[in-house]
């Protein structure tokens, strides 16, 4: 039996591939779903045929995905990076970890579970689906917990305005709306969250795996959700801009108000002066 650990997190921002192969030497350009597969242990270009020893793949959209890696060199790795590309930085922590196992067993059935893949026969297809879908995950968890946290924050928006205040300013507005309009673009465009990989379109058996895999991990049910979320904190920020906009509007008519009145008495000041002369 032969036994592939995998285990994925989520970078705070994206990976320029091509970039980052530049400066460790490697001749080629990755396509907008390609992963970058280096060996963890002097960050060359990996084999793509079976896996041996010790692997990491990288994706655009922040995914990164170990390959039968101790904990302490996934836990190094992030030091290694910065200066490479952007999306490591100095202190950057891998966080929203995801883990999943994959046996390959000639006796066995094929067993697709939440933790772990059995297989009848390797296949380096099988490979790439596991570390793309739970790159996905990782990338989604990260989503997830920043549309909470704007959640949380609207939240205490709503309480502020039941208590009659509307303590938020148009730069404030405009910084909410351009978030949640990023989590949308995210989600679509950076983690691919409704692509599949092309091997799906040549391998039935990839195909099958890919689909049951996106479905254990929910990730069509996790991007409605984001959506869902994000169309009502765009929805609630257009109510915060109308209530803004009318506040401000009613400002600038009692501004309005107030010169009209200022000019008549300046009107009745200089009647007045006119006739005690």
């Amino acid at each position: 039996m032969e036994r592939c650990e995998f285990t994925a997190f989520a970078l705070p921002g994206e990976v320029d591939l091509n970039r980052l192969a530049q400066r460790l030497g490697i001749a080629r350009k990755y396509r907008w779903e390609e992963p970058l597969v280096l060996n963890l242990t002097d960050l060359t270009a990996a084999s793509r045929e079976r896996p041996g020893g010790q692997q990491v793949y990288l994706y655009y959209f922040g995914g990164v995905v170990f390959l039968d890696a101790p904990e302490e060199a996934m836990r190094a790795f992030p030091s290694r990076m910065p200066g490479l590309t952007e999306g490591f930085r100095p202190g950057t922590s891998l966080r929203y970890r995801d883990d999943y196992t994959l046996l390959v067993d000639e006796d066995a059935r094929t067993d697709v579970s939440n933790d772990v893949a059995v297989m009848p026969r390797y296949e380096r297809s099988f490979i790439d689906i596991i570390c793309f879908v739970i790159a996905k995950s990782a990338a989604l968890e990260r989503i997830e917990e920043k549309v909470d946290q704007v959640l949380d924050d609207i939240e205490v928006l709503i309480g502020r305005l039941n208590r009659g205040k509307l303590s938020i300013t148009d730069r404030e507005l405009a910084r909410l709306a351009s978030t949640i309009l990023n989590f949308k673009y995210t989600s679509i465009a950076h983690v691919m969250v409704l692509d599949k990989p092309e091997i799906t379109w040549e391998e039935p058996e990839a195909d099958r795996l890919y689909t049951t895999m996106a479905n254990l991990f929910e990730l069509d049910q996790r991007y409605q959700e984001i959506r869902h979320k994000s169309e009502t904190l765009l929805d609630i920020t257009e109510v915060f801009s109308g209530l803004s906009h009318a506040r401000r509007s009613a400002r600038l008519e009692w501004i309005i108000i107030v010169l009209i009145l200022i000019e008549i008495i300046i009107f009745v000041l200089e009647i007045f002066w006119q006739h005690t002369r």
